[in-house]
């Protein structure tokens, strides 16, 4: 939990920061056609997407952490 609570928090601050800049029915892969998704759906696309990379950064820092405090051998 010292790692999901404040990743699914920061999710959604940065979900509410992106979208507040970007129109998600603007979106597109690599410049084709715009996605084909509700709005509802891309913002859930979205939060899940930003969760799991704020996690992954969480989780890399606190093993970085934990391996500095760690004695010599």
């Amino acid at each position: 939990m010292f790692i999901l609570w404040p990743s699914f928090f920061m999710a959604g601050v940065t979900v509410a920061l992106v979208f507040a800049v970007v129109d998600p029915s603007d979106l597109s892969w690599f410049g084709a056609a715009p996605m084909a998704l509700p709005r509802a759906a891309i913002y859930t696309l979205s939060f899940l997407i930003f969760w799991l990379l704020i996690s992954a950064a969480s989780a890399m820092s606190l093993y970085l952490a934990q391996q500095q405090k760690s004695p010599p051998q």
